[in-house]
């Protein structure tokens, strides 16, 4: 087993992974920043070094500086934990270069996987369903209209590299798409440095279902059934639950099924999330991989009865996959919101001083949160600080206690989004399970999605 575990990362995934390396007996690390100096992570690690200023390109991300003070502090490993340098397969290499285990899968994986466009052909290769589009990149606005021409209209214009849906255009017709190619590419540069497109068909209603795969170092790969990540806001998530109330079990084992296959394809190890779309026939299309541990990762750890964290960390030392790991079903249903702290009608962030916080207790109800009261949540990182998870016998039971924990959730001093998950887990349509990618704006949740 690993003795000493450098985190680097922050917040609420910092703390978890902390959680787990304690749980295996493992010493940890907390890498911070000037803003981040007194969070909560760097209290719970056994050691913490300052890794920069507050920019995060000044402090988390600087793969070089990360790997050196994990040597000196005599680290056997580093997790990534996700976003920031998770899916950074230079990062991976400089990790293993330096004789550190990075707790993730392969850098080629994740080279493979990062380019939306190298995924879609090897999903393909591995007789995978895929969103019909092209099969390469497209160079420019012209050759996107033609391509879009051959699919048809309405189409995505998507960007290979990156996520959050980040240059992701629906465009209903060639102009539209004209309009929008190089304000997309420019944009997806200045995020990812790479501008690369590509155009599928646009699947109306969709629902956004993932997988969620862990596979170790001695050919064996398991999953553990499917994700409902379709509650979206601008194409981030804000609410997944496990199981998904559309998917029977025959319909799990053949998604399951296809992103074993892709595991294999791949040459995987560790855990991941293979990303299907789910259209309203009935049909799944692959969407992409994620080489890493999701935001969402504990509606499977409830609805299953496993740690995932705790077996990231056993496999990337080596160790097979426990028997009584296969063929598990869901035993009980999930459900994780997403706490941010952000103007719950104009959507902005809302950084500032948290002078009360207290947290809903009880049966079923599960709390992932990288701040205290009293801390200061700052400008320079993602406004979400926190993930509540409730789960239950039922869907109905978990749907219930998800409204009344979110009623007794207190945090003051900065706005939240909590008014918009209670209006969302008590909507009609919601609770029947009715979800799909387009719900907030269909159901007038909102009014920027």
């Amino acid at each position: 087993m690993l003795t000493k575990v450098l985190v680097a990362n922050r917040g609420e995934i910092a703390c978890r992974i902390i959680r787990g390396c304690k749980s295996l007996g493992i010493r940890t690390v907390a890498i911070y920043s000037e803003a981040d100096a007194s969070a909560l992570h760097v209290s719970l690690a056994d050691e913490a070094v300052p890794a920069g200023p507050s920019p995060v390109a000044q402090s988390y991300l600087r793969a070089d500086h990360i790997v050196e003070l994990a040597k000196s502090v005599d680290a056997d490993a580093i997790h990534p934990g996700y976003g920031l340098l998770s899916e950074n397969a230079n990062f991976a290499r400089l990790c293993r270069d330096a004789g550190l285990v990075f707790v993730g899968p392969p850098a080629s994986a994740i080279e493979e996987m990062g380019s939306k466009v190298s995924a879609r052909a090897m999903a393909a290769r591995a007789g995978i369903p895929v969103v019909p589009g092209t099969a390469g990149a497209v160079e420019s606005a012209q050759e996107a209209a033609e391509a879009a021409r051959l699919i048809g209209f309405p189409v995505m214009l998507k960007a290979s590299a990156g996520g959050g849906g980040i240059g992701m255009v629906t465009a209903y017709d060639e102009e539209a798409l004209l309009q929008a190619f190089e304000s997309s590419v420019k944009r997806v540069k200045s995020y990812f440095g790479d501008g690369t497109m590509y155009v599928e068909k646009y699947i109306p209603r969709p629902r956004h279902v993932e997988i969620q795969i862990l596979a170790d170092t001695h050919g064996n790969a398991l999953h553990f059934g499917e994700r409902e990540c379709s509650i979206q806001r601008r194409h981030q998530k804000i609410v997944e639950e496990a199981p998904s109330s559309a998917v029977t079990p025959e319909l799990r084992e053949r998604i399951g099924g296809s992103a074993l296959r892709l595991v294999q394809e791949l040459g995987y190890t560790g855990v991941g999330t293979v990303e299907f779309l789910l259209d309203e026939d009935g049909q799944y299309y692959f969407l992409e991989m994620n080489t890493r541990l999701q935001v969402e990762h504990p509606v499977t750890e409830e609805a299953y009865g496993v740690d995932l964290v705790e077996w990231q960390l056993r496999v990337a030392a080596g160790e097979q996959l426990a028997p009584e790991l296969f063929g598990r079903e869901p035993a009980r249903h999930a459900i994780e919101c997403r706490i941010c702290a952000e103007d719950p009608v104009r959507f902005l962030p809302s950084p500032g001083l948290v002078t009360t916080l207290r947290l809903p207790e009880g049966a079923g109800i599960r709390q992932e949160i990288g701040i205290r009261e009293g801390d200061f949540i700052t400008p320079y990182y993602d406004p979400m600080f926190a993930k509540m998870i409730v789960s239950g016998a039922t869907r109905d039971e978990a749907c219930a206690r998800m409204a009344e924990a979110l009623d007794r959730y207190e945090v003051a001093g900065v706005k939240s989004n909590i008014p918009l998950l209670s209006s969302i887990i008590r909507d009609e349509e919601f609770l029947r399970g009715n979800t799909h990618t387009s719900f907030l704006r269909e159901r007038g949740l909102t009014s920027s999605v």
